[in-house]
């Protein structure tokens, strides 16, 4: 799962929302680094992402990418299934998709300590609503390319693009099956 998954899962409180977000900005252990709320949603971060790696349908999806592209296929799904969760968020919110970003945005904006790396992407993430352009699929290729910026291979994410719009209704069918298997983990998690 990618930014906008691990929000709409992580809880709505702002502690929350940051927590849901640090977890892909903060490594090592967290004792006593930030609030209770925040390391336990920097922690429900964690056992979403272990959730999702080890779960046979969202395997069943890495599997469908050609061989050469698997390596980085996970990157590829977690940018895929936040452009469904985006693109079909009515079914899996009552709070309109827009209203839910600016809510988040502002809390992001409000907090002066931004750990790492994210202290410098979040006034971009803002200003070009990162998590509402999900919705527009022409978005990914941008958002894939910025992340093979970071990556030893750049070039291993380039033309995934024409791969996903080939694989898009099996993967989208993926998604629908997986994701409401994933929200109610997270609900036996907080429980």
């Amino acid at each position: 799962m990618n930014y906008l998954a691990h929000l709409h899962l992580g809880g709505q409180r702002p502690e929350q929302l940051l927590g849901s977000l640090y977890g892909d900005f903060v490594k090592g252990g967290l004792q006593g680094r930030f609030s209770d709320e925040l390391e336990a949603a920097i922690r429900l971060h964690r056992q979403i992402d272990a959730f999702t790696d080890g779960h046979p349908l969202v395997k069943q999806a890495l599997a469908r990418f050609p061989r050469e592209r698997r390596r980085y296929a996970g990157i590829i799904l977690d940018v895929f299934f936040d452009h469904c969760l985006a693109r079909y968020w009515r079914d899996y919110s009552e709070q309109p998709l827009e209203q839910f970003c600016a809510r988040f945005y502002r809390i992001l904006a409000a907090e002066p300590n931004l750990p790492g790396r994210l202290a410098s992407i979040a006034p971009y993430m803002i200003a070009d609503d990162w998590l509402g352009s999900y919705k527009d699929f022409r978005v990914l290729g941008q958002v894939l390319n910025g992340i093979s910026q970071r990556l030893s291979r750049p070039e291993a994410l380039r033309g995934a693009l024409p791969e996903v719009q080939a694989l898009y209704e099996p993967l989208l069918n993926d998604f629908r099956e997986f994701y409401p298997l994933l929200q109610g983990f997270v609900e036996t998690q907080r429980a």
